[in-house]
């Protein structure tokens, strides 16, 4: 398939809740596909479909090597006092907030043979985790930030070159 375009801050999509992949068929594979040729580029730790305009509960993951995919992920557990941690978002390209993140986290949802998967991890995983699920639920990074931070987050959006 391939690499797809990101949409960023002020497009709908990002801000709706994403509906389940109710069947698999082949525009969910070439959903996946998408997804996965998206996030090899280098500097990704995720991608979910609403950031390439598709909304449904799918994400893609590289971390660590690792290079990935879930469908109709579920975020079951998170554990640890949230921290404050470098975070940014294809989405609000070129900046870098201290967002609160759990250090583990926990999600489940299915492959493209509809088994059951779960992932899980600790340091970028867990926030790559957290991160990807907020945005199948309509929720930015930016609106994960302390008061002050998201201040000074929002005014560097309404500078920025690509707002």
């Amino acid at each position: 398939m391939a690499e797809r375009p990101i949409r960023v801050f002020g497009d709908p999509v990002l801000k709706a809740v994403s509906l389940p992949v109710d069947q698999i068929d082949e525009g969910v594979r070439g959903l996946v596909a998408d997804l996965v040729d998206s996030v090899r580029l280098p500097g990704r730790a995720g991608v979910a479909a609403p950031q390439i305009g598709v909304n449904v509960r799918a994400f893609s993951y590289n971390v660590d090597g690792e290079v990935g995919y879930v469908l109709n992920p579920v975020l079951v557990e998170v554990r640890g006092e949230k921290e404050l941690l470098d975070e940014g978002c294809l989405s609000v390209p070129g900046l870098w907030h201290k967002t609160p993140r759990h250090p583990y986290a926990r999600v489940r949802g299915i492959d493209l043979d509809g088994n059951e998967i779960e992932l899980e991890g600790t340091g970028l995983m867990a926030q790559a985790l957290q991160h990807e699920t907020d945005h199948l639920d309509g929720i930015l990074y930016l609106d994960r930030l302390e008061k002050d931070e998201r201040r000074l987050a929002m005014r560097a959006v309404r500078e920025s070159d690509w707002f």
